[in-house]
């Protein structure tokens, strides 16, 4: 579920809840502004899992470094060379 009108703010996690915290990053699409940047935008999420003896965060092992992500998943280049 995400940002539901029907669970209201004021309800305490319940075990056994698995959440999504995102922080992102947004950048206008002004290229005289912000140049190759322009346009892009970048969400860094953790999936959280509520339990009694409190949060275990279970992307915690997803890698952050852009090598092992491209070794993970490719290159932009290889990405486009595949019409992906």
């Amino acid at each position: 579920m995400h940002d539901t009108a029907s669970i209201g703010h004021d309800k305490p996690f319940q075990p056994g809840v698995v959440l999504a915290v995102e922080p992102a990053l947004y950048i206008p699409n002004d290229p005289e502004k912000y140049r190759a940047l322009a346009g892009i935008g970048i969400r860094l999420e953790d999936d959280v899992l509520v339990t009694e003896q409190g949060p275990v965060i279970l992307s915690k092992d997803v890698p952050l470094d852009m090598g092992e992500i491209e070794d993970l998943v490719g290159t932009a280049a290889d990405i486009a060379q595949h019409g992906l």
